[in-house]
């Protein structure tokens, strides 16, 4: 033990010897269990390294071996809890490849761990084919949760969180990026996005166009050193970094549409037109997305009409 770990031990509130040593019982009960064959989703941190938890630590450890997007990253990861795992790179440009020899190992009963560099693998990251391929053959896949920055920043936003929807990354291109963004303006959900820094102002920009000047948020560097959390409207946040251009990773979140006050007899008188040619469901989708309201209260109104044996 060296100096600075003796001073704070030292300076560790005293009734914290229960929680050490209910960690520490708490890790010896999963190692003495037996991991089973399997796949292994595990969630790491997205910036601070305490936040991951104990049975990913003894997942991680126990496991045959480790599949991640960038071996030297993830290597420090495990190098700082003490971790000594094979590391092997699963990525967007080598899945297909790696795919077969995981599913081998898999039908060998091995025990596999599939990591991102930072949060929930699979979220905007490669793993769903491999996750459908195992399911599939039959072998388990196990989910074990952690640090997500999308629930991370819905948590600090002060947004609506009853609804919301994470569309990944924009497209880069501006004409794909606004095309998007016109087929999201109507759903009644807090959307989320990922977004680098380079193109943070320019989407903001386009956001407030296509979405109008909906409140917003951008949650920069969670967890980390950095962090901040600016809210204010599109337009305004767009301003705010085109002057101090941001660094580091980035969620956006932008409020769902207002809806309009809007009378059951102009959605009543929609519906009827709607439904001389196509199916309540369908119809009840075109209307919601016109008047910008929700779906369930367009479908209700839709049955009614039903009932009462009009069209």
């Amino acid at each position: 033990m060296n100096s600075d770990d003796e001073q704070d031990w030292a300076t560790t509130p005293q009734n914290a010897g229960p929680l050490f040593d209910r960690v520490a019982d708490d890790l010896r009960r999963q190692f003495s269990a037996d991991l089973p064959p399997g796949l292994y989703i595990v969630a790491t941190p997205i910036g601070n390294l305490s936040d991951i938890t104990l049975r990913a630590l003894a997942t991680l450890a126990r496991a045959d071996v480790i599949y991640c997007e960038d071996t030297r990253h993830s290597r420090h990861l495990l190098a700082h809890f003490g971790i000594s795992r094979p590391l092997r790179p699963y990525h967007e440009h080598n899945a297909d490849e790696q795919r077969p020899r995981i599913l081998a190992d898999l039908a060998r009963q091995s025990r596999i761990a599939l990591i991102s560099d930072a949060g929930t693998p699979l979220i905007s990251d490669p793993g769903f084919k491999l996750v459908r391929d195992c399911i599939a053959q039959g072998h388990a896949v196990t989910a074990i949760p952690g640090a997500s920055a999308i629930l991370t920043s819905l948590a600090v936003a002060g947004l609506p969180t009853d609804a919301f929807m994470f569309a990944g990354f924009l497209p880069p291109r501006t004409g794909a990026r606004q095309s998007r963004i016109s087929e999201l303006a109507a759903i009644p959900a807090t959307l989320v996005f990922f977004e680098a820094p380079t193109r943070l102002v320019e989407t903001l920009g386009d956001l407030a166009g296509g979405l109008g000047d909906r409140p917003a948020v951008v949650a920069r560097e969670l967890t980390k050193l950095h962090e901040e959390v600016a809210r204010g409207s599109l337009s305004n946040l767009a301003e705010v970094y085109s002057a101090a251009p941001p660094k580091g990773e980035i969620v956006v979140l932008v409020a769902a549409p207002e809806e309009q006050n809007v009378s059951d007899e102009q959605i009543t008188g929609a519906l009827a037109q709607a439904l001389d040619n196509m199916s309540l469901r369908d119809a009840a989708k075109i209307v919601a997305d016109r008047f910008a309201v929700p779906k369930a209260r367009v479908y209700d109104l839709g049955l009614k009409i039903r009932s009462s044996g009009s069209p």
